[in-house]
């Protein structure tokens, strides 16, 4: 079963790899339809590899998590398409990995301060609005 899956894989990059070899060599034609096309076919071959590598129940999460953030499911597809093609997963991924996974991309995000999760407000201080009122009263 591994070997079946292995060669749908090999198929589904190979077909990949022909159709980013065919689009650099034109040059831009101009023609919106073809790169529709070739988004969709490249859209079909990453579901279809992650189908091949992803339990039910870690398909579900993944599909969670791109309603919440999609960068963030993104992210994850293509570590997973890359351990795929590595060679690097011996199994189908489980959603207790796919947890493992999100969290050492979270933790991995920390490190690097990519994360925007908190907003510090500084505010001026020396002004105060009461002061303000009253002086405007004394004025009148």
């Amino acid at each position: 079963m591994a070997d079946d899956e292995l060669a749908q894989i090999r198929a589904a990059r190979l077909a990949q790899l022909k159709q980013q070899g065919g689009g650099r060599g034109g040059g831009p034609t101009g023609d919106g339809g073809h790169d529709d096309d070739q988004k969709k076919q490249e859209s079909e071959a990453r579901s279809s590899i992650l189908h091949q590598i992803l339990e039910p129940e870690a398909q579900d999460r993944l599909g969670r998590i791109r309603l919440v953030k999609e960068s963030r499911a993104t992210d994850v597809e293509n570590r997973l398409i890359t351990l795929a093609r590595s060679g690097q997963l011996r199994s189908k991924v489980t959603e207790d990995q796919l947890k493992d996974m999100l969290a050492s991309l979270s933790e991995h995000e920390k490190q690097s301060g990519q994360t925007l999760e908190s907003v510090k407000v500084v505010r001026r201080g020396g002004w105060d609005d009461d002061d303000d009122l009253d002086d405007l009263l004394k004025d009148s």
